[in-house]
C-alpha cells in the first residue's frame, strides 16, 4: 500500500493492527503517528477536534477499563492508498469496570459490547472518524439504564445549557474526507433496504431478510429472525416518524473467503414526535447517527449489526424537557 508502513499487508490489517497496538499493547503514544494532529472524531455524544483530546480520552478509558480488548470482527472498506481509504470497522469489546470514571465508581463488572468505527486514512494516518459505541449495552451491564445515565451526565456537566452537546448537523465539523463510498451492488442493496424501512415499507424485512438471520442491535441485543428485526426498526422509526432520514456513506464488497457484505452510515434528524423506543413524544429535536453492517447469503440478508447511541438520544430528549 503506497504511503503505508510495509508491515501492514493490506488496509484491514492496518486498521486491526493499530487498534490492538494502541489499546491492548499500550502504544498510546503511537496516536501521534497514526492519527493526524487536527483529526475530527464524531460520536453521537460529541464532536472532538485534535489528537490531544483523543489521547486524553484513550487514557481515561484505559484507567476505567484497564483490561479492555477490541476484537476486530470485520473491516469493510473502499478507496485507494493514493486517494485515501475509508474503513468501516466492526469490533466486539470486552472490559472489566475496575476504575472510577465517566461511568461512575468502579463496579468490577465484566462487559461485552460492540463498536462501529468509520475511519479515513491516507499515508499511514487516520485523519477523519465517525464512531458509534453501544452505550446502551454498556450502562445496562453496569446496572443502570440509558435515560437515567443521560440525566446524570447532564447534571455532572453543569446542566442542560452547559453540558457537552451531542452531535447534530448544527455542530458537526468538516474534515478532509468528502467521499460517499463505492458503487458495489451489495452496498446499494443494503442502502435500499434501510431506505425502504425508513419509508415505512416494513415488508422489506420478510422479503429481503433470511428468516434465520442473525441480528446484533443497539442495547446489547442479540437475536434471530425477521420478527426481532421488525421490532427493532419499527421502534426506532415510530419514535421519530417525521425525522429526515439520510444515507451518509455506503460501501459494498466481494472478498475471497467472505460473504458479500456492506456497511452503511446513516442518520435521522428531526422531532421526537412519536411513541416508540424512546417513550412518550417530547418534541425534542434529535439527531441519530447509526452504522449498519450486513452480510448476504442465498436466502437474503443473513447477518445484520446496527448500532446507535441510546444515551446520546436520551440526552437530547432530556436537554429539551428538562
Amino acid at each position: 500500500m503506497k504511503g503505508f508502513d510495509p508491515k501492514f499487508r493490506d488496509f484491514p490489517d492496518f486498521i486491526i493492527g493499530i487498534t490492538k497496538e494502541i489499546w491492548e499493547d499500550r502504544g498510546i503514544h503511537t496516536l501521534h503517528d497514526y492519527y493526524a494532529p487536527d483529526i475530527v472524531v464524531r460520536s453521537p455524544a460529541s464532536v472532538v477536534a485534535g489528537n490531544k483530546d483523543v489521547i486524553a480520552a484513550t487514557m481515561a478509558t484505559l484507567h476505567e477499563f484497564p483490561d479492555r480488548t477490541l476484537l476486530g470482527e470485520d473491516v469493510i472498506w473502499s478507496g485507494t492508498p493514493e486517494d485515501g481509504m475509508l474503513s468501516s470497522h466492526r469490533l466486539l469489546s470486552t472490559a472489566t469496570h475496575l476504575g472510577d470514571g465517566v461511568y461512575g465508581r468502579a463496579t468490577g463488572k465484566r462487559l461485552v459490547y460492540r463498536i462501529h468505527a468509520d475511519c479515513h486514512a491516507k499515508d499511514n494516518r487516520i485523519d477523519d472518524e465517525w464512531i458509534v459505541r453501544d452505550q446502551g449495552a454498556i450502562v445496562r451491564q453496569l446496572g443502570r439504564d440509558p435515560k437515567s445515565c443521560a440525566a446524570d451526565l447532564i447534571a455532572q456537566e453543569g446542566g442542560a445549557d452547559a453540558c457537552t452537546r451531542p452531535l447534530t448537523p448544527d455542530n458537526d465539523r468538516p474534515g478532509p474526507y468528502t467521499g460517499r463510498g463505492n458503487d458495489n451492488e451489495w452496498g446499494g442493496k443494503l442502502a435500499d433496504i434501510l431506505t425502504r424501512i425508513m419509508a415505512a415499507d416494513m415488508s422489506v424485512i420478510p422479503n429481503e431478510y433470511d428468516r434465520a438471520c442473525h441480528l446484533g442491535y443497539a442495547g446489547g441485543i442479540t437475536d434471530h429472525g425477521v420478527g426481532p428485526a421488525d421490532r427493532f426498526w419499527m421502534g426506532l422509526r415510530a419514535a421519530f416518524p417525521s425525522a429526515a432520514f439520510a444515507i451518509d456513506h455506503v460501501i459494498g464488497r466481494d472478498d475471497p473467503l467472505m460473504p458479500p457484505r456492506a456497511a452503511v452510515r446513516w442518520s435521522l434528524w428531526g422531532r421526537h414526535d412519536g411513541w416508540g423506543t424512546f417513550g412518550a413524544p417530547s418534541h425534542a429535536m434529535v439527531h441519530v447517527m447509526g452504522i449498519t453492517h450486513a452480510e448476504f447469503g442465498p436466502w437474503g440478508l443473513r447477518r445484520e449489526y446496527t448500532l446507535y447511541d441510546e444515551v446520546a438520544i436520551w440526552k437530547q430528549i432530556l436537554m429539551h424537557t428538562g
